[in-house]
């Protein structure tokens, strides 16, 4: 300790320094030099030498190294005591201290080592820089020592140098001190720092570095954090990384929430990224050669951004409060406005570091899509500021693509997709890579909507990247391996993807595509496998649309370029002849083609110049093949005499066309060869009528395209006439034979697709006399739709020749055939029972997938109807909804006939003068025509069908045949053609709603009155329906909740709004909706079926749900559902109800859901409904609800009982804070469960039919779980201050459980496995009840009360079961005895009648 006291002054210091580097040459390096080999112990006399050993300390010569025997810091002790308690101290320290100088080698070292001496520390601590880098020096050498005497005074003596230093200085100080300081210091030196912290700002990313490595009190934290995040908009980038890791390091998980919502809304990266960007590019701009500096600030601000994600993704990874925080406080997030890029950047980024959360991130993802808070500018924007990052994590955005992808909802479809599409356009070479291999592993998935999903983010980036996309054309060639499992749209898909890579023409490097594209179509062409001739036609169809495309418009195929060359004009002309000549064997293959370039042509996609080379030969071919003169009347030994049928002009003998059909059907033998359509035995060039159809659709546009719709030059094909024979077989139909019958129905059908193409080719055509022919042409579908069910009805394997040539008609064809034929021989035995009323019968081939829970699950069929009511002679009904395949599809510009009202109609004489006029309008069934059509369409397109995992190379099913023209549309498009038939659709359902209307008046308010005529009331009744389905089906539509369409939806409303009175522009979505409602609220006066009024009902909910405030509008809802279900509906002749069970449930269920107070709605049906029902005779129904009766009986039974058992679910149970007012109105509306509950179960003992016990059973058990979590607990704190009404209560519950009892005994005597397996649960559940009431006895203090005793097991009618009289038990009158006694007595009576549950299951089992 006096070497201390010496070393104190400077002089000292420095006289110590000189002996030390004499030291160094003299004694010691002598005799190192000289010392031995072996390890010696140094041996002399010296003071120094001795003292160490006493401590603990043997030196040893030469170059070994000294043994320190005992601890350090007991050495330290020793030494210090033995120098305090010689004999000759102080003396003896200058004698030790001069020994030890002869033994120091490294000056620095051993003065480092000193350090831990007090007195050197002072020294130290107060000496100032001189210039030479000193401080840093010194302040390094204070880190990590192992013993420091007075940390306190340490500590004050730094924070007084931080105080007064400058500032590069303080930063070091600042930075060192968690390697200084102690434990102990740790408080008081983090309240310094954040003093220093709110008087200079400069020092605030050392200070909160250091503050993180502290450990210090929450409350001090808090403070700084909070002095911090006020800070955070004015920081700059640089700092930021530091002070986010402060933040995130305070987080406790109390306050995680709350801070990690204030990190996020005050946290903008975008306005920090963003200008440093912009600068960046500014600044290349101006310099254009001299980049560097600019190129140094965005390679500065990258890292920082960078490292800013790595502290996040370090406390995300390790802090799982922070983690779920931060999804949290994005959750909660409600406004669109108020998301952030750095929101949807963070979910990823949690995404792909914490595999925990996952499954919460992708739910929050889900919701926050489907509420539109998630959009494709929001997902842009983050790629784009933040793709540094993102860059990174690229693998699990593709995982959660590939998730999002396989969901139901198309919203959220297309936003998966768009993170496939922005990762490739944002992401580096390798990234691009993966992304194609994951879009490809998605088309050979074979589910459907996976693979048109990703074919069509394919298409975006061929189109967004095309040389990008060109360097993976081998993963995408791949796909052809998989073509089998593919529908025609996503083949044609395909090849426009790969024939766009191959002629983009932008460099050589696509000619390997090309050539394997050619290779590829012409082996598929070449093949004998029907399939893959039709793959290939296709293929080579979509190929020369790529080759042959409009260059005209800025197209990005090529640059420069305007017209097509003769050398590209002459390609592509030679690849349609390849097409053509491989396809003209096989009237299927012809009529694929056909359409195939049909299609190309109504894209408007290919040049003029290639449509002038193909036109006239497409005009001249189909004129050679199917048109004749009038005058060449066919010869030839045909089984029916020929005529020309349905002509719209008067000929004479010498002029006219007719169209040339029953000739080239009969010289085809069309009824005889069951694979007539694959047959190549001919090498001739045959005509088959099956390509009429197509070929014309061809010609009309072929030359719409090139005189600009104008159809002048193919007029005459609308209203000339056919060879045909008389159709209408009268009382020859049982004469013919099978063949016949067979020849006359393909002749039918070919009729009926010629009518619907021409239909199709002219209904946009605005002349008042082609609109008069087009509306004739509908009268003759209808009219041959009625001829040709019946001849269906007695050719039941009949196979009809195809009219959709997509590939998805090759296997599915035969088995509709077989089901068809099977089905209606079937009904043709039960004549036709399973009809629901008149207006409705059953398909014989009902589509697999059809939702069951549609309101109208046998599709309806308007000549169905008129065929039942005109002839009932028939014995079969046939409805061709089944034979849907084999139309020709109608195009949805069609209905723009629906616009048509009264066509006035000119009859021109021979000079072309006005002879007469007259008027024609859309009839009833044209109507209910064009409505099923549009209805099949819309259901097929805008309602999303249950995605079905399909097994790889299994064919996809039927639903989607006959609508190949519909797909090539997208949804949006669909639903706004639909608006623009708002107007009209709303006109024809106001007229239909007059007609009802005056109906009712006419016969007195009775809807099937003398005055009524059937066929034509149920006709209109069919149209009302299906325009109120095609309504429900375009409102309910999901595409509205996406932002691109709002504006669409505000089109729809504004024509619902402005029916009622012309509204004000731009009024609120509220108000339309409102206006909306109420519009078609005035229809249900009207409705002429439960049908229709199940659909009203549907279509105001979809309205109502659209509105922010539904409350209002709700009540009004269930007002209107009790309303129809206390209407008598009319039935059908042989229905003995009217109403189907699915439709009459879902009704019920919607008025006891919308309902202001169910439990007395249940009251009401149940205890004046039921008993009305039980008082009235076997086939009568109850008066105040006619729909109730006893077929009906269940379904009312069981929604009741499941809307019970669900409100009482959902009731919050009492606890013991809430107010006594609380309580008082919970038991009140519990005694009204309870009472409802026990007339239920009550009513078995009337209706104890088989469906009607098991429900009692199933929601029996679920209502008594329910009582016992949510009722229970308010009984434990109502008991004392209610206890009558308890009691009561439990009384009445009581009985109900005994009926429960005796239920249960009643299935196990009858044996029956669908009731017997509920008993278990059910006495499970009473026996916890009874546990549970003694419990709330014991609660209240009334154990004495509880007693138990055995209940006999009876049957539902009361009676004991004698099989078990073995074990006798009390009878009930037992616990009645009770009921006299205190109040307490009466609980155990409740008890009493559950706890015997126990003993008599055990019974049971032992008979």
């Amino acid at each position: 300790m006096v070497s201390k006291r010496r070393l104190s002054k400077s002089e000292d210091k420095e006289s110590l320094i000189e002996d030390v580097s004499k030291a160094r040459k003299q004694p010691l390096s002598k005799k190192t030099k000289k010392s031995h080999v072996h390890n010696e112990v140094e041996e002399n006399d010296s003071i120094f030498l001795k003292l160490l050993k006493t401590s603990g300390v043997i030196l040893k010569t030469g170059e070994s190294q000294n043994q320190l025997t005992v601890d350090q810091v007991v050495f330290q002790k020793k030494l210090f005591q033995t120098l305090r308690k010689h004999p000759s101290y102080p003396k003896i320290i200058e004698e030790f201290v001069s020994g030890l100088e002869s033994y120091i080698e490294d000056q620095d070292s051993f003065r480092s080592c000193l350090l831990s001496c007090e007195r050197l520390q002072d020294e130290e601590a107060s000496v100032n820089s001189d210039g030479l880098n000193m401080p840093r020096l010194i302040i390094s050498q204070l880190k990590w020592l192992d013993r420091i005497v007075d940390g306190k005074d340490l500590t004050t003596k730094l924070m007084q140098l931080i105080s007064i230093a400058p500032l590069y200085l303080q930063h070091d100080f600042v930075t060192s001190l968690p390697e200084i300081l102690g434990d102990s210091q740790h408080a008081d030196v983090g309240k310094e720092l954040s003093d220093i912290l709110m008087e200079n700002t400069a020092l605030t990313v050392p200070i909160l570095d250091v503050l993180s490595s502290l450990r210090l009190d929450l409350k001090l934290l808090s403070q700084v954090r909070q002095l911090v995040m006020g800070k955070l908009l004015s920081v700059k980038l640089d700092d930021l990384p530091v002070i986010i890791k402060f933040i995130l390091h305070s987080v406790t998980a109390a306050d995680a929430l709350e801070v990690i919502s204030e990190l996020r809304e005050k946290l903008d990266l975008q306005h920090c990224i963003l200008p440093s960007r912009f600068q960046a590019s500014q600044s290349k701009l101006k310099n254009k050669g001299q980049q560097s500096s600019s190129g140094n600030q965005e390679n500065n601000s990258q890292d920082c951004v960078i490292l800013l994600f790595d502290v996040i993704k370090s406390a995300v990874r390790y802090e799982k409060i922070i983690s779920e925080a931060w999804i949290k406080a994005i959750e909660n997030t409600a406004s669109v406005s108020e998301h952030k890029t750095f929101d949807l950047a963070m979910l990823l980024i949690i995404y792909s570091t914490n595999t925990q959360t996952k499954k919460y991130i992708e739910r929050v993802l889900r919701n926050k899509i489907r509420s539109g808070c998630f959009q494709e500018q929001l997902l842009q924007s983050t790629f784009y500021i933040h793709d540094l990052v993102l860059k990174d994590i690229c693998p699990s955005i593709l995982s959660l693509a590939q998730c999002l992808l396989h969901s139901l909802d198309q919203s959220i479809i297309l936003f998966g997709s768009l993170l496939y599409k922005y990762a490739f356009k944002f992401f580096d070479t390798y990234c691009q890579q993966e992304v194609v291999g994951a879009l490809v592993t998605h088309i050979c998935s074979g589910n459907e909507a996976e693979v048109d999903t990703a074919l069509d983010v394919l298409r975006e980036l061929v189109v967004l990247n095309l040389s990008a996309m060109r360097l993976n054309a081998v993963f995408v060639k791949g796909i052809l391996d998989y073509l089998d499992n593919m529908s025609p749209q996503q083949i044609r898909k395909l090849f426009y993807i790969l024939s766009t890579l191959a002629f983009s023409k932008q460099h050589e490097a696509s000619s390997h595509i090309q050539d394997d594209m050619h290779l590829v179509i012409r082996k598929q062409l070449s093949s004998t496998i029907f399939k893959y001739k039709l793959i290939g036609i296709i293929g080579a169809v979509t190929m020369a649309g790529i080759m042959a495309a409009d260059r005209s418009r800025s197209s990005n195929l090529t640059q420069g370029r305007t017209d097509l060359s003769n050398e590209q004009c002459t390609q592509v002309t030679s690849l349609l002849q390849l097409v053509h000549s491989c396809s003209e064997q096989s009237p299927q293959a012809s009529a694929l083609y056909y359409d195939e370039f049909a299609n190309l042509i109504q894209g408007g996609k290919l040049a003029p110049k290639a449509l002038e080379c193909v036109g006239q030969t497409i005009f001249n071919d189909f004129q050679d093949a199917f048109v004749v003169d009038f005058c060449v009347f066919p010869v030839g030994d045909y089984p029916f005499p020929v005529k020309a049928l349905y002509g719209l002009e008067e000929y004479s003998s010498h002029e006219g066309i007719v169209i040339n059909l029953l000739p080239l059907l009969f010289s085809q033998d069309f009824a005889e060869d069951g694979d007539r359509m694959t047959s190549k035995e001919s090498d001739q060039k045959l005509v088959s009528p099956l390509c009429l159809a197509p070929y014309f659709r061809l010609l009309r546009l072929c030359v719409e395209k090139q005189h600009n719709g104008n159809l002048e030059e193919i007029d005459g094909l609308l209203d000339c006439p056919i060879f045909l024979t008389d159709l209408d077989p009268e009382d020859r139909l049982e004469s013919m034979s099978v063949k016949q019958h067979s020849f006359m129905c393909s002749l039918i059908f070919l009729t009926l697709n010629w009518f619907r193409e021409v239909v199709n080719a002219f209904c946009q055509q605005t002349s008042p006399e082609m609109k008069g022919k087009v509306l004739t042409r509908l009268k003759h579908i209808v009219e041959l739709q009625r001829i040709l069910e019946k001849y269906l009805a007695v050719t039941p394997d009949y196979v009809p020749p195809l009219a959709n040539f997509d590939l998805e008609t090759l296997d599915v064809t035969p088995p509709t055939a077989a089901a068809i034929s099977a089905k209606i021989r079937k009904q043709g035995k039960i004549g036709g029972k399973r009809k629901a009323d008149g207006s409705k019968t059953s398909s014989p081939d009902t589509l697999p997938k059809e939702d069951s829970s549609e309101c109208d699950p046998t599709p309806s069929n308007r000549s169905q109807l008129e065929k039942e009511f005109k002839g009932k002679e028939e014995k079969t009904s046939v409805s061709l909804q089944s034979y849907h395949a084999f139309f020709r599809e109608l195009d949805i510009e069609v209905f723009s006939i629906l616009h048509c009202g009264l066509v006035t109609k000119f009859i021109l004489d021979t000079e072309m003068h006005t002879a007469a006029t007259e008027i024609v309008q859309l009839q009833p069934p044209e109507l209910l025509f064009l409505l099923e059509d549009l209805s099949q369409k819309l259901e097929n397109m805008l309602t999303p069908s249950v995605a079905r995992r399909i097994p790889f190379l299994k064919s996809k099913g039927n639903r989607n045949i006959g609508f190949s023209h519909l797909h090539q549309r997208s949804a949006q498009e669909v639903a706004h053609n639909i608006v623009q038939l708002l107007a009209p659709m709303c006109n024809h359902l106001e007229n239909i709603h007059n007609y009802f209307q005056c109906l009712a008046a006419e016969n007195q308010g009775v809807v099937d009155g003398p005055r009524m005529k059937v066929q034509e009331y149920h006709v209109m009744s069919s149209c009302y329906q299906r325009l109120l389905q095609i309504f429900h089906g375009l409102f309910a539509w999901s595409g509205f909740f996406q932002p691109e369409n709002h504006n669409l939806l505000y089109s729809a409303l504004e024509v619902l709004t402005n029916r009622l009175k012309q509204g004000e522009p731009d009024q609120s979505l509220e108000e339309l909706l409102r206006q909306s409602f109420n519009y078609l609220q005035n229809f249900s006066h009207s409705i002429p079926s439960f049908q229709c009024a199940l659909y009203l009902i549907r279509l105001l909910m979809v309205i109502l749900e659209k509105s922010t405030a539904p409350a209002q509008n709700k009540e009004k809802i269930a007002s209107l559902a009790k309303q129809f279900l206390c209407r008598v509906w009319p039935s059908g002749e042989k229905e003995k109800n009217s109403i189907p069970t699915e439709q009459l449930h879902t009704l019920l269920s919607i008025y006891l859901q919308h309902t202001n107070s169910v439990l007395k709605a249940i009251e009401e049906i149940a205890g004046i409904g039921v008993p009305e029902l039980i008082n009235s005779p076997k086939d009568a129904s109850s008066s105040t609800f006619p729909t109730l009766n006893r077929h009906t009986f269940v379904i009312f039974f069981r929604v009741m009982m499941a809307e019970l058992e669900k409100t009482v679910k959902g009731l919050q149970a009492g606890t013991a804070a809430d107010s006594q007012q609380i309580h008082e109105e919970k038991l009140l509306y519990w005694n009204m469960a309870v009472r409802d509950f026990s007339i239920l179960i009550n009513l078995i003992k009337v209706f104890d039919s088989r469906p009607v016990l098991h429900v009692c059973l199933k929601y029996g058990r679920l209502f008594v779980e329910a009582f016992l979590k949510q009722c229970m607990p308010l009984l434990d704190f109502s008991f004392r201050k209610h206890r009558e009404d308890v009691l009561s209560l439990l009384e009445t519950f009581q009985l109900d459980t005994r009926l429960l009892h005796h239920l249960c005994g009643h299935s196990k005597i009858h044996q029956d496995t669908k009731l017997t397996k509920h008993v278990p649960l059910l006495k499970k559940t009473l026996e916890l009840l009874v546990c549970r009431v003694k419990a709330m006895l014991i609660f209240n203090n009334c154990r004495e009360a509880f007693w138990l005793g055995n209940l006999k097991n009876r049957d539902l009618q009361g009676e004991e079961i004698m099989s078990q009289n073995s074990e006798e038990s009390e009878d009930d009158t037992a616990s009645q005895v009770s009921k006299s006694k205190a109040t307490e007595d009466g609980e155990d009576e409740v008890s009493d009648g559950e706890k015997e549950q126990d003993s008599e299951e055990s019974d049971g089992d032992s008979d």
